[in-house]
């Protein structure tokens, strides 16, 4: 396992930078656990003891509405981490956490963890650049949510899930969750597509969605809501 749980440490975007020796550094601390499919991994304002990289499966990071209605704000796919920012924060989970498939995860314990920042600053200093991006991503997602439209967030969705000359693109996750990642409805995100398609710019087959037309949905993508 030691030989696969590096090679998913080096493609998480967290330790992009990271030395071979950091990586080792790494291996030496995590704990490989395996969740069935709806396992709770924790809640919103519970102590962080840890964060975790994705080996496989999926996991959705949510957050609950007085009345008890779910919004989803992330959904981690293999080979990438969730709950690193908590053990920085306050020392506290920011959300919930519920595995969406059987998923295997690399789990770092808060402690052991600091315990190697400490001792080695090179590892530290080399994170810098991976939590960077994370800042960047939230950006762009608080951009989407307050400057574009449904469309225009489905649309750049799409075209992220698929490389530049893909075809057609899988949802990793049912329409209902990425209504919820969308910041929208059901019923709106089902009119958004059933609207795509008769613009001829998608084609709609269950979860399998055919790009009939890249460069009508990146501007679409583009675009900004009317004022």
């Amino acid at each position: 396992m030691n030989n696969n749980s590096l090679k998913i440490i080096k493609q998480c975007p967290l330790f992009y930078s990271s030395s071979e020796y950091d990586l080792q550094l790494l291996l030496s601390i995590l704990r490989v656990r395996k969740f069935p499919k709806g396992e709770f991994l924790f809640a919103e304002g519970a102590e962080a003891d840890g964060f975790y990289i994705v080996a496989s499966g999926k996991v959705k990071i949510y957050k609950l509405s007085p009345d008890g209605k779910e919004r989803i704000l992330h959904i981690i796919q293999p080979g990438n981490s969730f709950a690193e920012a908590a053990i920085f924060d306050d020392g506290r989970y920011p959300a919930f956490a519920e595995t969406l498939d059987v998923s295997e995860l690399l789990f770092f314990p808060k402690r052991e963890f600091f315990d190697l920042l400490h001792q080695h600053t090179q590892l530290a200093i080399n994170m810098i650049a991976g939590l960077s991006r994370f800042l960047r991503l939230f950006t762009v997602q608080i951009e989407d949510l307050t400057f574009r439209d449904v469309p225009a967030r489905l649309a750049r969705y799409l075209l992220d899930l698929g490389a530049e000359d893909t075809k057609s693109v899988l949802l990793p996750i049912s329409k209902t969750q990425l209504a919820s990642n969308l910041g929208t409805t059901s019923e709106t995100l089902s009119r958004t597509f059933r609207k795509l398609s008769d613009d001829e710019i998608i084609v709609v087959k269950g979860k399998h969605i055919e790009l009939l037309d890249v460069d009508r949905l990146f501007d679409l993508a583009e675009s900004y809501k009317e004022t």
